[in-house]
């Protein structure tokens, strides 16, 4: 983290403005050396960078984009960087952003826009999706036009059958984006936790979507809970984000309607097989593989 000073006044963030915790800052080039000297003993792959917000969006997102531009150009550091970008900084940072990070990610924090409105007050959740939107647009074109660059062309080249050469297009965000929910700040339910991600996932093809459930905090406002959500919640929201995106499960049918959390007792496809046993039992010599996904214990492998 590049600094915990932060201008905002989320009310689930122990790093909050109003917030009672010694604050610390390191500069651009603390950061680059920390990173440099624990990449070369071998006690890190890369580097994950975040910050508060600090004099402006824009001044704090320079500073992080500063950081992976040193890595890259004057350290020539080959390890893997993800950047936490701020959606409230202009484009042309974010673009920046992109040509120096492995992934980035921007967080939509909360599950729904009027838990956002009243726990995150100074962020918006209009300008969180719209900066997703240009990062899918970047990303998805960059990786058009490094296809397109590595196709044959038929241009004729002073060597006969050496394979012409092109200039090789920059790359922006190889690893895609990914974003965060914070579970049980609010009283969103997984079903609408699963829906929020069901549709970041299919509007801004998104790698991943992370679950991080809520610790309360020193002199937390009345607005939140006291205290946090069973951890095993967070582990049973994994399990069905994974069956959304690789076993072609609708979040829909992993929390039915009339069922607003996700069993703690079992893992949701076996919940999902014990209320649909007339599906069972299932030939494996002759069922669809879509079929066979939903037994429990069999995996996509």
């Amino acid at each position: 983290m590049l600094t915990n000073f932060c201008q905002y006044d989320c009310l689930y963030c122990v790093n909050r403005v109003s917030s009672n915790v010694p604050r610390a800052r390191f500069t651009v080039q603390e950061v680059v050396d920390l990173t440099l000297d624990f990449y070369r003993r071998n006690c890190i792959e890369g580097l994950f960078l975040s910050s508060g917000i600090i004099q402006s969006p824009d001044y704090t997102m320079e500073q992080v984009v500063a950081v992976a531009r040193s890595l890259r150009e004057d350290h020539d550091f080959r390890g893997y960087i993800h950047l936490k970008t701020i959606p409230d900084a202009t484009p042309e940072l974010l673009a920046q952003a992109g040509r120096y990070a492995d992934r980035l990610s921007i967080n939509v924090e909360l599950p729904t826009e009027q838990s956002l409105i009243a726990l995150a007050p100074e962020k918006d959740g209009g300008n969180i999706r719209r900066a997703m939107a240009r990062m899918a647009v970047h990303i998805s074109n960059a990786k058009e036009e490094r296809k397109a660059a590595a196709k044959p062309t038929a241009r004729t080249t002073s060597m006969a059958g050496a394979r012409p050469l092109r200039a090789t297009p920059p790359r922006f965000s190889p690893g895609g984006q990914s974003t965060q929910m914070i579970v049980g700040a609010d009283a969103s339910d997984d079903r609408s936790i699963l829906a929020t991600s069901a549709n970041l996932y299919g509007s801004y093809r998104l790698k991943r979507v992370y679950y991080s459930a809520f610790s309360p905090i020193p002199d937390a406002s009345r607005a939140l809970p006291l205290q946090a959500p069973p951890m095993v919640r967070e582990h049973r929201l994994y399990q069905a984000d994974w069956l959304m995106r690789f076993y072609g499960y609708e979040a829909s049918e992993i929390v039915p309607p009339g069922h607003g959390m996700l069993s703690l007792e079992m893992d949701p496809k076996l919940a999902w097989a014990l209320a649909h046993v007339d599906r069972f039992p299932v030939d494996l010599n002759c069922a669809p593989r879509e079929l066979m996904l939903r037994v429990p214990g069999l995996g996509v492998r």
